[in-house]
C-alpha cells in the first residue's frame, strides 16, 4: 500500500477527521471544560469556577458539547431549589481521555515549570504514571516513525 505522504497533493483535506475533531474541540475552553469534566466536575458553577471563563461563555460552551453528544445534561434538584442541569460524560465524550492524556504527558514534558507537573495521573493498580502511547489493534507498541499513512475509505482524490 502506498504511504500517502509521498504524494500528498494528490488528495484533499477536505473530509479530514482532524479538522472535523477540532471543530468539536478546538478551542482551549472546551478542551479544559473536558478535562475538568473527565475529573469529575458536573455542575455548571463549578465548570465556571474551574475553568476560569464567563457564565455567557460557558452556557454556550456546555451546550455545543451537548450537541456534540459529548456531555449530556441531566436535571437534578436540590431541595427547596428550583431544578438545575448537570453536565455528565457520554461514552464519545469519556474517549477523550486518551486525548487529554496525550495533551497532559506533552505539557508536563514540555510546557510545565521548574515546580513541575501540577497533576499527576497513576494507574490505581500499580502506582505508575499514566502515558498515553501510539498502539496498532493488533495489540503492538508503534513507534511514530513506524506509521504509515494510507487512502481509508472517505479520501477524495484530486482530479
Amino acid at each position: 500500500m502506498e504511504d500517502l505522504r509521498n504524494d500528498r497533493d494528490s488528495w484533499s483535506n477536505a473530509n479530514c477527521s482532524i479538522a472535523r475533531a477540532m471543530d468539536i474541540v478546538g478551542s482551549r475552553s472546551t478542551i479544559l471544560i473536558m478535562r475538568d469534566a473527565l475529573l469529575g466536575t458536573r455542575r455548571f458553577d463549578d465548570f465556571v469556577r474551574r475553568v476560569g471563563i464567563g457564565e455567557p461563555a460557558m452556557a454556550a460552551r456546555l451546550k455545543e458539547l451537548v450537541g456534540a453528544g459529548l456531555l449530556e445534561r441531566i436535571p437534578y434538584r436540590e431541595p427547596g431549589q428550583r431544578t438545575r442541569h448537570e453536565y455528565q460524560l457520554t461514552a464519545k465524550g469519556r474517549e477523550l481521555v486518551p486525548v487529554i492524556t496525550a495533551l497532559r504527558n506533552w505539557g508536563d514534558t514540555w510546557a510545565t515549570d521548574d515546580t513541575g507537573p501540577p497533576i499527576l495521573a497513576t494507574h490505581h493498580d500499580c502506582g505508575q504514571p499514566v502515558r498515553a502511547v501510539l498502539r496498532c489493534e493488533a495489540g503492538h507498541d508503534v513507534a511514530d516513525g513506524d506509521v504509515d499513512i494510507i487512502a481509508g475509505p472517505g479520501l477524495i482524490r484530486q482530479g
